[in-house]
């Protein structure tokens, strides 16, 4: 399967392998090309050569943490508009706040959502970026 084949390219970031090998292997069963990065740093690289229809993004990670990674992404004209969605064991609501006011599309707590939700957002969240790539919307 090419990467035109797919349903699009998501960028996991996430430092867990275990949930990382589960949710990449989901997420190309379900029909998307899945790049991994495994911290901040590394996620802030693979966002500027990569280019994803879509960030999955962890909270808590070494070198760079993932408040880090989406206030610089959305600080940069070529990249602000790529959907985000947060993935984190972080629970509270001034974490929820503050990732939303830095852009996050979504806020997923890891302990309260099942896998197949965590892909139904990603569905929900890329088809609500095609309809304003088409209509010209640029939030």
């Amino acid at each position: 399967m090419t990467e035109e084949d797919t349903l699009g390219k998501i960028l996991l970031v996430e430092d867990d392998k275990f949930l990382s090998v589960a949710l990449g292997d989901k997420l190309t069963r379900e029909g998307f090309t899945v790049i991994k990065a495994i911290n901040g740093q590394e996620a802030t690289a693979k966002i500027r050569i990569q280019r994803p229809d879509l960030i999955l993004l962890d909270l808590i990670m070494p070198q760079k943490n993932g408040f880090e990674v989406l206030a610089e992404l959305k600080l940069d004209e070529a990249t602000k508009k790529i959907p985000v969605i947060i993935l984190s064991n972080l629970g509270q609501d001034a974490d929820i706040r503050k990732a939303k006011e830095l852009g996050a599309h979504e806020y997923l707590v890891k302990s309260d959502v099942e896998m197949k939700t965590v892909v139904e957002k990603i569905k929900t969240e890329m088809a609500k970026s095609l309809t304003r790539s088409a209509s010209g919307d640029t939030h």
